[in-house]
Formats: structure tokens, C-alpha cells, sequence
């Protein structure tokens, strides 16, 4: 038994006694404070900046004077947008073909003429200290004339809403739609059953432990720009910035230091990006910027904020016949660099999750308001698409008074190749033994035990099941080089990122177990555009599927291109030699092992061996799992106690269990902190940020967590010739539903059945209220 009263059964974790669970390379230098994050870099005679950001949702800008603020002592220069007029625009990438496009507003790194939300930049101030730059904010006047302001999401779509961008009538950017309507509308016709639920999903923010950070650079004698940054994804933001600065990208370097969480926020081109380096090629000295807190809160991209509409049709048995899915999309005041991606293109391949429903249908939304921009956050869309199918599953079950897990397994997808309406095609999955196995771990048969055990004590328990669907790859397209060096260790560089998830070790265990040497041969280059030529960076749990399957191709063209030293070595034809377990043999000639090899090929060459890797148009992967939440609600006060939370995944082949626990346990307690507290919150009259601070925004803390209990499935892929099917996502995928669920399963007997996230005690306290006021009026 647990101090939960709850049984455990076959759910300790072995991770840590397996084998291939290697303690992470990286963290000896991070818990000896010798990493070395953004601001950890000393570079002689470099100049702070400072933002100076708008107090107003939606202002006009009349006059910016900024003389006094010069005047200053130690202040280098103050830029404002007329200082900046020749840098082009921040654009969005994201490939959306869409009739009418999408509409993309011009953004210019500091306010042009009129801020349209609070901490949109309108100066940008360098001194020689941030004290210094700082001090000359204040003496920057301003004057603005106050427009009206829509920051609720609902308002915003509404007739007669304040408009934010005159090309945009309505607020409306895009709207997006996919799927068979003529097929959603006959099955609807002929449901025995239609379920419909109107779910919100909260604004969110990353709250990354280190903020953004940027140092930029400019060699006058070769006009290159170098800029290092706390962010992911450095060969998409050089890009993007050559595109502001308007030279060639090749101009451009972009590097990460070690970086202390992203999750998606890092991974888009900042206003601060472009600025600090126009500054450093304009004063001749390096410019750095570092971001407060409430900087981050203000200017840094939030994420999910939208209102979904979800119908499903069901036969007389319960089964799915189709879904149609309505949503209104927040995307602030900007197009962000991925921004609209999360509401269309992101959430499509896991729209229906597990399940078999012949036909959907989406139409989505996506409009401006007077906040800040909305981008990519871990999962970004599938987060979203498996909440709303599992509320719709869930509420289907309690009105047909079908028990949740039955309905479910009812309609889980059992044939493979399956191919879903809007084209995904999932090659294996086993969603109803993972099912059946969490059930039992969470003796859910005890569990009226366990509630009426509450029930004495005047708590309400609740016992939730969520089930999740994950699309993980990113970009279809990923390249790995490896080198030999002088030394004897080889050289990895990847066009991936790692904001933490350890990929120093686990692409070192690929390399050990495809090449034969131990895995503390290899080092990680990653994160440097300077140093990898290309990469698709960070994003979309694609690390091991992209990254480590270019690293597999990279190991195969080292051993061909090892072939003819080893061949000279072995004194045997190449077409003889065959490599394994780290050791080139040719019959009757012995055998070498590759390390000699590779100091043959360098000193009768003169060059490293060698092998580079496409990893190219590579397939999703469907990470997938079942999960359960049990916890208890006080009645009379609305607080919720997490009691217990277990989950049974499949992220295919492991290469290390470990790191993969460790990031499902940090996307589980992301999830659970939507669910449970985490919202970002506007007044909606002046279109303050309201939750600016940590003061403002709860996140969960390890009081606020019980032990997760994880069980790992391995159901290899062949999308990949590893197997895997990646992790990063998963936890913040799963747990909203499993926890809402477990709430709604406590409040039922009160006659709660409806409740959004976050499930805060006042929420909760507040629709205990209401049913009882409603019943006494009765």
C-alpha cells in the first residue's frame, strides 16, 4: 500500500536498474556549476540593452522624446522605430497553404506608429550597464493616444469588436478548414447519439527556468553578425533574422550555449534578436541583452488559448461515426513565427486520437487581439486535439451510461496500417492492452473502497482515465556528420537541439551501439550554424526519430568510407570486409578495430574519416498511452488534492529509459499544471496582464505532485531504424484530460458535469455553488 491507501501493482519503475539507463553525460558540468548558459559569457567591452516596452494594450504612438534619456551618462545609443526604418519586417514561416492565406501583418522589431499590446517594444536603449539603460527608460517620454482593446478571445471574433489590423476585418487572420462535410453531415443524419461539448483551453506560458537571453556581434573587417542566444532552432531564426536584416543568411552565425528550458517559446525569432545585432554592427561593440521575468511574461510567446467546439456522433452501440470540431484560435497581436501552426496544421494528424472514427471535419478560427503572440509550447496542437476527443469520449460514456473504459476500447483503432480522415497513417499501436494494464496498476476495481473512505472523512474522490495520441517528428528532414578526431573521440554534430533532454548521452548510445566504442567516445556538436551546416533545431519530439536516425545514417557511410583503410589494414579486397561490433574482419585475414582504422585513414589521407547522414521525408511517429488520475476534491473549499497518477506509454524501442522517465514526469507535471492552475489572464477593460509574475501564475510545485508511476512500452516503429517514437510531448499531451476527468468523476454526484481548466479550488468552489443554488430553487 501507498500513504495514498492505494494498492501498487507491477508499477515500480525499473528505468533505473536497466542497463541501458546511463546517468547523463552533461549533468556532471551542470550540478558542478560548469555550464555555462547565455549570460555565463564574458565578453570584454560589451554594451547592455534594455527594452522599453508599452504600458497599453492599444495605443497610438504620438511623440517618442527620447533627448533627456541621451543625454545620459554611459548611454550609447537609444533606437525607436524611426532609428530602425530600413530593417525589414519579422516574418512567419510557417508553410500553410490556405485559400484566402493567411493574413500577416507587418511587424517591425520596435513599434511602428502604434503598440498593440502591453510590452510591445517601442525603445531599445544600450549603455554600458543595464543599471545605466535602465535609468534612461525612464526619461524616455511617450505619448499615447488609449484605442480601445480586445484581449477575451470570444470578444475578439464578435461584430463590432475594436479592430487590431485594418487588413484583418473581424480580427480574422485565417480561417482553416479540412475534411469530408457531405460525410461528417450523413453521419450525423443517422446517429443514434450526438454529443456535443464547448471546451476552453486556457492561455499558457512555458515559464522556462532560464529567460531569453541574446549577445549579438559584428566583425566590421568581414560584415558577418554573430549572435548566441538562449533558444533552439538556430538555422530557422538565422533565416528569419537575415530576412530583417535583409543580407544573405550565410552572414549570419547563430549559436546556443547550454539552455535552460524552451519547450517550444525559444524556438521562434524574437524582436530582441534583430535588435541586438543592428546595435553591435552599428556601435562596434558587442550589444547583450537579458530578459526580466516580467519580460518574459509580457513579450514572450504564450500558447494554446482557444475555444473548441466538439461534436460526436455515435451509433445505437456507441460507436464513433464522426466528429466536427469548430474552434476559435487566439494569435495576439502578431503572427508569430509558428503561431497559427498550432491551431490548424499542428493538431490535424492527432485530431480523433485513438480511436476509429471514419469521418471529421475541422474549422478553425484563428483572430487577433490586444495580446501577446501565441506560438508553439510543448506538443503545440496535439495537446489541444486529444483534450477535446477524450472530453468527447468521456461525456459520450456518462450519457449512454457506458462505462468510460468500455466506450473507449470499443473504438480504439486495432488494424494497422491504419489511415485516419485527415491522412495520417499510424503503423502499429496496442491502445487496448495499454488500457487494460494501467486499470489494473491503478486497482481501479478498489477504487469504491477508496471513495467511500473520503466520503467519511468529507472529501470527494474522483478516479479519471485519459488516453492520448502524440504525432511527434517536426520537420521531415534532419542531417548528422560524424568525424574522427586527432584524439581518437568522434565528433557528432546534429542539426537538432537539446534544451535538456540529454542528448549528449542518448546519441552518444546510439553511435556506441552502432560503431562499437564506448559511448564516452563520442561529443556532441549541436546548436551552431557556424559548425552544422543545416538543421531543423528543436521541436516536435523529434530528437531520436530525425536526429538520432540521420546519426544511424551518418555511422553507415563512416564504415563505407572506413572500408578501403580497413581493407589496406586487413590486406583483403573492400568487397571482403565486413564490420560488426566495432571490428572490420576479412576470412582468413584476423580483424582491426575500427579506432586503428580511423588513424590509418587519417595518416595515409591526411583527413578525418568521416560520414555524413540525410535522414530525409521521414514519416511520423505515433507515441500513444493510457492513463489514470485519482484525486480528492474538498467540497467546501474547491481544493484539489492529486492522489495518485499512473500511466502505461509506448514510445517504441528505448535507447535510454531513464531520460526517457525524466521527460515524461516533466511533461506530466506541465500537463497537470494546465489543468490544474496555470493561466495567463488579461483584464479585460484595459487589457492589462494580469498574472505577470510568479506572484500571478502558479506552477505546480512538488507539494502539488504525487510519485508518478510509469510504465514503458516498447512497440518499436519502422519509421525510423531505431524504432523510437519519441517522449518529449507525451506527459503534456496525456494529462489534462486524465486530471479534469478525475475531478469531473468526484463532482458528479453533485451534479457538476461540466468544468474548464484551470480546475483552480475558486472554479470549483464556485460550480459546487451554482448546482446547489440551482437545486434550492428548484
Amino acid at each position: 500500500m501507498n500513504d495514498t491507501g492505494v494498492a501498487t501493482i507491477g508499477m515500480v519503475s525499473h528505468a533505473a536498474t536497466d542497463s541501458r539507463s546511463l546517468r547523463r553525460f552533461e549533468d556532471e558540468r551542470f550540478l558542478t556549476g560548469r555550464g555555462r548558459y547565455q549570460d555565463d559569457e564574458q565578453v570584454p567591452g560589451a554594451l547592455h540593452a534594455v527594452v522599453l516596452r508599452s504600458p497599453h494594450a492599444h495605443a497610438a504612438i504620438l511623440a517618442v522624446d527620447a533627448e533627456a534619456a541621451r543625454r545620459l551618462p554611459g548611454v550609447s545609443a537609444i533606437y525607436t522605430a524611426a532609428e530602425i526604418d530600413d530593417l525589414g519586417l519579422l516574418p512567419c514561416s510557417l508553410p500553410l497553404k490556405n485559400e484566402p492565406p493567411l493574413i500577416v501583418p507587418p511587424r517591425s522589431p520596435l513599434a511602428r506608429g502604434r503598440v498593440r499590446h502591453v510590452g510591445d517594444p517601442v525603445a531599445f536603449v544600450v549603455a554600458e550597464s543595464a543599471d545605466a539603460a535602465r535609468q534612461a527608460c525612464e526619461l524616455i517620454a511617450v505619448a499615447y493616444e488609449i484605442l480601445p482593446a480586445v484581449t477575451d478571445l470570444a470578444a475578439a471574433a464578435e461584430p463590432g469588436a475594436p479592430e487590431i489590423w485594418p487588413q484583418a476585418a473581424g480580427n480574422l487572420a485565417l480561417r482553416y478548414r479540412l475534411g469530408d462535410d457531405d460525410a461528417v453531415a450523413t453521419a450525423f443524419r443517422r446517429a443514434a447519439h450526438i454529443v456535443t461539448c464547448r471546451l476552453v483551453n486556457n492561455r499558457i506560458l512555458a515559464a522556462a527556468l532560464e529567460p531569453r537571453a541574446a549577445l549579438g556581434r559584428f566583425d566590421a573587417e568581414s560584415g558577418r553578425y554573430r549572435l548566441s542566444l538562449s533558444g533552439a532552432s538556430v538555422h530557422d531564426i538565422r533565416r528569419e533574422l537575415a530576412a530583417v536584416l535583409k543580407v544573405a543568411p550565410e552572414r549570419i552565425d547563430v549559436a546556443c550555449p547550454d539552455v535552460g528550458g524552451g519547450f517550444g517559446m525559444k524556438n521562434v525569432t524574437y524582436p530582441e534578436y534583430a535588435l541586438v545585432l543592428i546595435a553591435a554592427q552599428r556601435l562596434g561593440r558587442p550589444v547583450r541583452w537579458l530578459a526580466e521575468r516580467i519580460e518574459d511574461f509580457a513579450s514572450g510567446t504564450h500558447a494554446r488559448d482557444n475555444l473548441t467546439t466538439g461534436r460526436l456522433a455515435l451509433d445505437a452501440k456507441g460507436r464513433f461515426l464522426a466528429l466536427a470540431v469548430e474552434t476559435v484560435a487566439n494569435l495576439g497581436a502578431y503572427v508569430s513565427s509558428l503561431g497559427p501552426g498550432s491551431a490548424t496544421t499542428a493538431p490535424t494528424p492527432a485530431m480523433g486520437g485513438l480511436y476509429d472514427i471514419p469521418a471529421m471535419t475541422m474549422d478553425v478560427r484563428c483572430v487577433f487581439t490586444n495580446t501577446a503572440p501565441v506560438d508553439a509550447y510543448r506538443g503545440a496542437g496535439k495537446p489541444e486535439a486529444n483534450y477535446l476527443i477524450e472530453r468527447l469520449a468521456d461525456e459520450a460514456a456518462h450519457r449512454l451510461r457506458i462505462d468510460p473504459a468500455v466506450l473507449r476500447k470499443r473504438n480504439f483503432i486495432r488494424s494497422f496500417p491504419y489511415r485516419k480522415p485527415f491522412g495520417a497513417v499510424l503503423d502499429c499501436g496496442a491502445f487496448a492492452g495499454n488500457l487494460d494494464r494501467v486499470l489494473a496498476a491503478s486497482d481501479r476495481a478498489g477504487f469504491r473502497r477508496r471513495r467511500a473512505a473520503s466520503r467519511q472523512s468529507g472529501k470527494l474522490r474522483g478516479f479519471g482515465i485519459g488516453c492520448f495520441l502524440e504525432t511527434a517528428r517536426g520537420g521531415p528532414n534532419e542531417n548528422a556528420w560524424l568525424t574522427f578526431r586527432s584524439d581518437g573521440r568522434v565528433e557528432m554534430a546534429v542539426g537538432t537541439q537539446s534544451n535538456g533532454q540529454g542528448h549528449e548521452t542518448s546519441f552518444a548510445q546510439v553511435l556506441s551501439q552502432q560503431l562499437g566504442l564506448p559511448a564516452e567516445h563520442f561529443h556532441l556538436v549541436q546548436g551552431d550554424t557556424e559548425r552544422v551546416p543545416t538543421g531543423g533545431g528543436h521541436g516536435g519530439a523529434r530528437s531520436l526519430h530525425m536526429g538520432g536516425g540521420a546519426l544511424v545514417l551518418a555511422a553507415h557511410a563512416l564504415i563505407r568510407a572506413a572500408k578501403p583503410a580497413a581493407a589496406q589494414l586487413l590486406q583483403a579486397p573492400a568487397d571482403a570486409v565486413l564490420f560488426q561490433d566495432g571490428l572490420f574482419r576479412a576470412p582468413g585475414a584476423g580483424e582491426v578495430d575500427l579506432a586503428t582504422v580511423a588513424r590509418h585513414a587519417r595518416e595515409t589521407t591526411g583527413l578525418p574519416l568521416s560520414g555524413h547522414g540525410a535522414n530525409r521525408n521521414a514519416p511520423l511517429t505515433f507515441p500513444n498511452g493510457a492513463q489514470t488520475a485519482e484525486v480528492e476534491v474538498d467540497p467546501e473549499t474547491g481544493a484539489v488534492t492529486l492522489l495518485r497518477y499512473v500511466a502505461v506509454d509506448d514510445y517504441g524501442t528505448l535507447v535510454n529509459p531513464l531520460l526517457t522517465e525524466a521527460q515524461v514526469h516533466g511533461g506530466l507535471a506541465q500537463g497537470i499544471g494546465q489543468a490544474l492552475m496555470e493561466e495567463i489572464r488579461y483584464d479585460p477593460e484595459g487589457g492589462q496582464l494580469l498574472s505577470a509574475t510568479f506572484m500571478d501564475y502558479a506552477l505546480p510545485r512538488a507539494a502539488d505532485l504525487p510519485g508518478f508511476e510509469l510504465a514503458l512500452v516498447e512497440l518499436p516503429t519502422k519509421a525510423n531504424p531505431l524504432g523510437v517514437k519519441g517522449a518529449g510531448q507525451a506527459g503534456c499531451i496525456g494529462a489534462p484530460q486524465t486530471v479534469i476527468h478525475a475531478i469531473l468523476d468526484a463532482l458528479r454526484p453533485l451534479g457538476v458535469t461540466h468544468l474548464d481548466m484551470p480546475a483552480t479550488p475558486a472554479r470549483i468552489w464556485h460550480a459546487i455553488q451554482e448546482v446547489r443554488t440551482a437545486r434550492t430553487q428548484r
